[in-house]
């Protein structure tokens, strides 16, 4: 039979200088797509849901939201002498007052103690934000003109522009190293799995052209779905993962069949139709496990699932057309130059020595080394059931950014710059709403959960809000509670017998409602992605219990993954060697992340094995000797595949910006462990168990596999062959 795959690879080699042109092509069309079309990014009102978002639409329609912000810190290492703070916070009003871009300065402000003074700074509007980091420019070099002529004290700047400037620059920085590292890894990884230049090249070049053409793509539609901001570092992230391994796949199986004294031709037909095949039903599933993020409803899971579905197309396209084309074309040129060390010992782990020692005590013993193997994993996932989710907050900012530092002291000296909740009324009964909040503020106050900041409410357009500030930091478990209490208790006394509508917004809330809709929404995208994962097996297979076990495995691989979330960032197990601060949660989009994408990346190898384990008992080989001979054929191309994996994420693991370092840590050691232990321990071990039960209902018909069907290389047909066709698996 010929497969979608076997058809597109048996043209691209046939007229390889076509399917090369075609990609070159795509890719310059997409590069130039992300230069002559601006990408539409996320917008806040993208992100409001529940009562909090309701709260921010009624004070945006109100125009209480107000411009941008920046606020100048004056502190002193030891007692701060008010004479020189008075004077160093009136050189900030005359330096700030003239500068382009600041609306008006306010007059400085001390502290409860008197340990700090502010100045708040009002920035002019600016809505589509192009001027943003310059004025944090501005506004930073007027502040350090002002420390150099006051050098008694010490005089910082943060706000929404400065701080927003330093993130954006520090997550540019931080994503640059990642790239830089990650390219000269992957290149070595990819030496030491085939040992010849060329070879280890195409990989690479192939995961680095498909990311080039996502960016691009992803310019005009985010028309469509806005991008949010981090949604290049994920399309770099799978890109190179899965662009890498789809071409290892092919490559190695290509090789195999030249090795087996086949021409270049038939070796690349061979491809197609066995690891060809398989591509497409990797990246089928990574797609289809990146679908169940639209059932979030969120902007930032739709602009994530649209980048890596893309990725993850492209990538599939051209493993399936431009890499038989450049592989026809090389021939055996592809083996050249070698490296001599590392192509003996390519051999010697394409021959499957190591996994063969490894794999051997498993199938003489699969209850036993199905029994410890699940100790451990359930061992390591077992601390996710202490999971707890929270909203990003200044904890999880890099401490080393100045900006942020200065935020922190801020929000600790000035109650109304920390964590802040909005009561916001609707109603044109001004008289009652005051009356209301005067009651509602008074007994907020009384539970010793809140506290007045100080400020009187603002009102405008029938629309007032009251700002309620709290003791707690803003990831601290207590505020969650103090929001639950405010909204169900607090405020329906406060209103009682008026017709007011009234919401609780402001960041806490937020934070509440985001874990809310995140926890509730969960259950929901897991049923979805297993279940769909499950059919897809199902199909390809043709097995209920191959698909049932793959199910299986990836459950107890994404409990891995939130057991070690758990254990690094909430108990804090390696802070000291990743440096960072335990936060004591794990950024509520994280968990959801990781699970799409540790299930679809997983499927990359796990589809791989058991096609090729399948392959042998459809040349009927029992199935006790298929899963000994398909593990040692695949061992190896799974051990770099993985190996890629883990490098890629691993680097995102060693970024200063946590949800990155959140995101490297969990899917680089749930996929080391998915690779090992699960895929090569517990799959094999399961599979010897079930023995000829493991293909229920329909065993895979023996047959006996001919010589591939040889072509011709000028017309690309197929010369007859006798027997019949080897079937894919």
């Amino acid at each position: 039979m010929t497969t979608l795959p076997r058809r597109a690879a048996r043209w691209s080699a046939t007229h390889p200088w076509r399917a090369i042109g075609a990609w070159f092509l795509l890719v310059v069309v997409a590069v130039a797509l992300a230069a002559l079309v601006p990408t539409a990014e996320t917008e806040d009102a993208d992100y409001r849901h529940g009562d909090s978002g309701r709260a921010a639409e009624l004070v945006a329609a109100a125009g209480l939201d107000g411009p941008d912000t920046e606020n100048v810190l004056v502190t002193a290492d030891g007692v701060l002498d008010p004479a020189a703070a008075d004077a160093a916070a009136a050189a900030v009003v005359t330096a700030l007052t003239p500068l382009e871009g600041v609306a008006a300065v306010a007059g400085p402000q001390w502290s409860p103690d008197r340990s700090a003074l502010l100045v708040p700074v009002q920035l002019a509007r600016d809505d589509d934000g192009s001027g943003r980091g310059a004025l944090a420019d501005r506004v930073l070099d007027a502040v350090a003109g002002v420390q150099d002529a006051h050098p008694d004290v010490e005089v910082r700047a943060t706000g929404d522009a400065t701080l927003d400037a330093a993130i954006d620059e520090r997550v540019g920085d931080d994503l640059a190293a990642a790239e830089g590292i990650s390219l000269p890894i992957t290149l070595v990884l990819m030496l030491v799995a085939f040992g010849a230049l060329v070879a280890a090249g195409l990989p690479v070049l192939l995961a680095v052209t498909s990311v080039a053409a996502t960016i691009g793509i992803l310019a005009p539609i985010s028309h469509l779905v806005p991008a949010e901001s981090t949604v290049t570092s994920m399309v770099v992230l799978i890109g190179m993962a899965v662009g890498v391994d789809y071409s290892l796949f092919y490559l190695k199986r290509e090789r195999e069949e030249r090795l087996a004294g086949h021409s270049t031709l038939e070796a690349v037909d061979i491809a197609a139709q066995t690891s060809g095949h398989s591509i497409l039903v990797s990246g089928g599933a990574v797609i289809a496990s990146m679908t169940g993020l639209f059932l979030m409803g969120d902007a930032t899971f739709n602009s994530l699932a649209v980048g890596s579905i893309i990725v993850v197309g492209v990538a599939v396209l051209g493993s399936v057309t431009v890499l038989p084309a450049l592989l026809a074309k090389l021939g055996r040129w592809v083996d050249r130059p070698r490296v001599p060390l590392l192509w003996r010992l390519n051999a010697r782990i394409g021959r499957g020595g190591l996994s063969t020692r490894i794999l051997a005590p498993v199938v003489r013993r699969p209850g036993v080394a199905l029994l410890l193997s699940g100790l451990v994993v359930a061992a390591l996932a077992l601390p996710a059931l202490g999971l707890r989710v929270h909203a990003g907050n200044l904890d999880t900012l890099p401490a080393s950014v100045p900006e942020v530092q200065t935020m922190r002291e801020v929000a600790a000296a000035f109650p109304s710059e920390g964590t802040v909740v909005d009561v916001v009324v609707g109603s044109d009964d001004d008289d009652a709403v005051a009356r209301a909040l005067t009651s509602l503020e008074r007994d907020a106050v009384a539970t010793g959960d809140f506290t007045a900041t100080g400020e009187a409410p603002s009102t405008a357009r029938g629309t007032t809000v009251l700002h309620l500030g709290l003791p707690y930091e803003e990831s601290d478990e207590r505020v969650d509670d103090a929001v639950r209490a405010l909204r169900a208790d607090l405020v329906p006394a406060a209103f009682d017998g008026t017709d007011a509508e009234v919401v609780v917004g402001g960041d806490a809330a937020v934070s509440l409602d985001t874990a809310d809709r995140f926890g509730g929404r969960l259950p929901l995208v897991v049923g979805f992605v297993l279940l769909l994962t499950f059919l897809m097996m199902l199909v390809t297979f043709r097995s209920v219990v191959v698909a049932a076990l793959s199910t299986v495995l990836n459950l107890a691989s994404v409990g891995v993954a939130f057991g070690f979330l758990v254990l690094v960032f909430q108990h804090g197990w390696g802070s000291g060697l990743l440096d960072f601060t335990n936060p004591g949660f794990v950024i509520d989009w994280l968990p959801l992340f990781v699970l799409v994408v540790l299930v679809g990346l997983s499927m990359d190898y796990h589809v791989f094995v058991v096609s090729r384990i399948r392959e042998h008992v459809s040349a009927g080989l029992p199935t006790r000797v298929a899963v000994q001979r398909g593990i040692a054929d695949t061992a190896g191309v799974v051990t770099s595949a993985a190996a890629v994996m883990v490098s890629v994420f691993a680097i995102f693991a060693t970024l200063s910006m946590l949800e990155m370092k959140m995101m490297g840590v969990g899917l680089s050691a749930a996929i080391l462990l998915d690779a090992t232990l699960v895929r090569l321990v517990m799959l094999p071990a399961a599979l010897v168990l079930l023995g000829e039960r493991a293909w229920w209902p329909v065993r895979p018909r023996p047959v006996v596999p001919p010589p591939a069907a040889p072509l011709d290389w000028e017309t690309g047909e197929v010369r007859p062959a006798p027997g019949p066709e080897r079937q894919p698996v």
